[in-house]
């Protein structure tokens, strides 16, 4: 077995990168009544109204029963309203409602005080160079997971 010393390992940065942000993310939304995949869920659905469960999961990178169940929480504190679709009768639109749409707009101005605040720590150069070396760490680890299908 080759051994690689921890110091070399991106992976653990990567995922206290990772850490850090969720923690302060969900340290930021607690005043707004939110956590963070319940935060996800509300914005990417005030950007897709009525779209299914299973599609928020996608969006979210959550497993369908994850996103069941934040949807279940979201719905009982009438956050939001899932309705049958028009023509799918067995497939629930989810859209948010209007105390959903002011408890959204509350968490999304502390999350993004938290984004600039970390965008802030760079140059402009730096974040483009960031976000495409993040790019690449996620384009090499799709492709390794699935590596037979290259």
């Amino acid at each position: 077995m080759t051994s690689m010393p921890v110091p070399e390992r991106l992976g653990a940065y990567l995922k206290r990168a990772e850490q850090a942000l969720n923690a302060t993310k969900n340290s930021v939304l607690k005043p707004a009544g939110l956590t963070v995949p319940q935060y996800a869920a509300l914005l990417s659905l005030s950007e897709n109204p009525g779209i299914s469960a299973a599609g928020l999961a996608r969006l979210c990178a959550v497993t369908p029963p994850t996103m069941n169940t934040v949807l279940k929480n979201l719905q009982e504190r009438g956050l939001v309203e899932r309705t049958p679709h028009e023509w799918h009768r067995n497939v629930l639109e989810t859209r948010l409602t209007a105390k959903g749409e002011k408890t959204l707009a509350d968490a999304d101005a502390r999350a993004v005080k938290v984004e600039r605040g970390l965008s802030a720590e760079f140059t402009e150069a730096e974040r483009e160079t960031l976000i495409a070396l993040l790019g690449r760490c996620v384009d090499f680890l799709e492709s390794a997971r699935h590596p037979d299908q290259e």
